[in-house]
């Protein structure tokens, strides 16, 4: 599976960015894709997650301000950012896992594959 992440950029607080993951190769494996980030000196975190059935799962700092979709022709998840912060600084990487559950949805180590990453920077 190839993760082939876009949209990163420079967005000014309280603004809105869009984040979009294309997924190629073996992706009937897959049964959840996702976005961590890492800001610097800081440990990566899962920001959302999605199920292959539409479920979704957030990181608790990003609740009522991130959606993930899932777009299933086009095998691309979307990461939609509003109302952004600084602290929102770091480089995300589309994830994709072909044994992920609940339990294990936050361990870097549920997914098997990793998109190059994009860095998103929020000014103030």
């Amino acid at each position: 599976v190839q993760l082939q992440a876009s949209g990163g950029g420079l967005v000014q607080a309280g603004g809105s960015l869009r984040l979009s993951c294309a997924a190629t190769g073996s992706i009937l494996s897959i049964n959840a894709m996702g976005w961590y980030r890492q800001a610097p000196g800081k440990q990566r975190e899962l920001v959302a997650a999605i199920f292959s059935g539409g479920s979704t799962n957030y990181g608790d700092s990003v609740k009522g301000r991130f959606t993930i979709s899932k777009e299933y022709l086009k095998d691309t998840v979307y990461l939609q950012m509003n109302s952004v912060k600084p602290e929102d600084t770091a480089v995300y990487y589309c994830v994709a896992g072909p044994t992920v559950i609940l339990s294990n949805l936050r361990n870097v180590a549920a997914y098997a594959y990793w998109g190059q990453g994009t860095q998103v920077t929020v000014s103030s």
